[in-house]
């Protein structure tokens, strides 16, 4: 399979802040967009992250402790629906690429914000749980919630990624809205990791039930007025020569999907690089609490941890000028690697554990905000590779690995509690500390040495052939002619 990357140098200067912009749509990729429209799109998954980031941290540790789940069957549930969700994509997007009655608005922002309010709304009630349930039915209701949840999640996020594509086809605007959706997912993380907790106990005391429910009224409604923010402050600038003659069928997009080389890598990698992620944050609470033995040190570690993750996003252009993006993300891959297994053979101790998990969370980091101008180009080269466009579709596609990562995440978080005996709320075993301490760095660490051999193996295209693609699809090229002449 064939692939591709984004440069991070192109002609002509960026526009000042406020600089006008032609009204008529974008067709020449050296064209910039003003830096206001780029950092807007970061408000997407800063609010995103307001809503996603607390049922990937904390859902785990709400059901279990909270509720009184089995931690094997939260395992169970967090699976079963991460799974769901993620064949849930394909659907989002198909239906979102089909659209066809698009108004002034955009095809993608409108889906979007709609999306972003409906998730706000289930966000509040997956942290709630009716009293008096039975277990069977606390359990249904943990399905049907996060299920639903999931749904018009992939509706939210498949529409925002997609909007990208359709901003600006110059690399340097693609790199630095990758920046800013990176920071904007990281300090999302920050906030999340270093307020919710804090704001749990100040709400609701030991009553963990009530605590969770307006925690989560806060950052849902924090997460949609962000989104806002990126619907008022974007615009999808780029013209597209778009197929209207016929629509393809799901039979057509599989095809598209798998002829992606670009896509292919991201996702093989993605799997390792997400499930890593999103276990060390499962994991935070339990390791602070049970292996440190101080639940208050959960806010304090993701404070640094994330604060400096959030710096080393910003180090992302700067890196891929000097060093490209695939070595960037080899070697922040490897790094990464060697400070979350270090973690593990070293004891238990406050000071050497924030240190490495900083270094290894903030090397995920990088690779992490480069992934997503990675994704829009696998867009265009999709389009440029098969005649057909189709960015929801391509985007879902991704999302799909994403989401059988984080199943990943769920099942080795919540089931190593479960074999390794953990009781909650409780003095744990020395099996449970370590299972909870494997998970928490040794997981990661593995991780994240497979997600740089595949980088390094699968990712093979260059910037200059990616050049080539965007001057062919801004005159209607397509690899073996013109777009719409099959």
């Amino acid at each position: 399979m064939k692939s591709t990357s984004v440069t991070t140098t192109s002609p002509g200067p960026n526009p000042p802040d406020g600089a006008a912009v032609k009204d008529e749509m974008m067709n020449d990729s050296s064209k910039r967009i003003p830096t206001r429209q780029q950092i807007a799109y970061g408000f997407g998954d800063f609010g995103n992250g307001f809503m996603f980031d607390l049922g990937q941290s904390y859902l785990t540790k709400f059901w279990i402790d909270g509720v009184g789940i089995g931690s094997g069957v939260v395992a169970g549930i967090f699976a079963f629906t991460k799974i769901f969700d993620a064949f849930m994509d394909p659907i989002a997007g198909s239906i979102i690429d089909n659209r066809k009655k698009i108004g002034k608005q955009g095809k993608f922002r409108p889906v979007m914000m709609i999306s972003a309010i409906i998730l706000a709304i289930m966000t509040v009630i997956t942290f709630t749980m009716p009293d008096g349930l039975s277990m069977t039915q606390k359990i249904i209701y943990a399905y049907a919630t996060y299920m639903i949840w999931g749904l018009v999640y992939s509706f939210t996020n498949d529409p925002y990624g997609s909007l990208a594509s359709v901003m600006s086809r110059n690399s340097q605007d693609r790199s630095f809205m990758a920046t800013c959706r990176q920071v904007g997912s990281v300090g999302a993380q920050f906030i999340a990791g270093v307020a919710f907790i804090p704001l749990t106990v100040m709400i609701g005391g030991s009553d963990q039930r009530l605590g969770y429910f307006w925690a989560s009224v806060v950052f849902a409604v924090i997460g949609a007025l962000m989104f806002l923010v990126c619907f008022l402050g974007t615009k999808e600038n780029v013209k597209v020569n778009r197929k209207t003659h016929e629509k393809e069928g799901f039979k057509d997009y599989i095809r598209v999907i798998f002829h992606n080389g670009p896509l292919g890598a991201l996702i093989l990698m993605t799997l390792f690089t997400i499930s890593a992620m999103n276990t060390n944050n499962q994991m935070m609470v339990f390791y602070a609490e049970y292996n440190l033995g101080n639940i208050g040190l959960q806010p304090i570690i993701n404070a640094i941890m994330m604060g400096c993750s959030i710096v080393g996003v910003f180090m992302i252009p700067t890196l891929t000028k000097h060093f490209g993006q695939k070595r960037t993300a080899m070697w922040s891959f490897f790094i990464g690697a060697i400070a979350n297994i270090l973690n593990f053979l070293i004891p238990d101790n406050v000071v050497t554990f924030i240190a490495l998990v900083t270094i290894g969370y903030t090397a995920l980091a990088i690779p992490n905000g480069i992934t997503w101008a990675m994704v829009s180009n696998a867009i265009d080269y999709g389009e440029w590779h098969s005649g057909i466009r189709k960015e929801a579709i391509t985007y879902a596609a991704f999302n799909f690995s994403r989401k059988i990562a984080q199943s990943l995440a769920a099942l080795v978080s919540a089931g190593v509690l479960a074999v390794t005996g953990y009781v909650a709320n409780a003095k744990q075993s020395p099996e449970a500390l370590r299972g909870i301490k494997a998970a928490m760095t040794l997981y990661p660490g593995v991780c994240l040495i497979l997600a740089a051999i595949i980088i390094g193996l699968l990712y093979k295209l260059n910037d200059e052939n990616f050049a080539k693609i965007a001057d062919d699809l801004d005159h209607g090229r397509w690899e073996k002619g013109k777009i719409g002449e099959r």
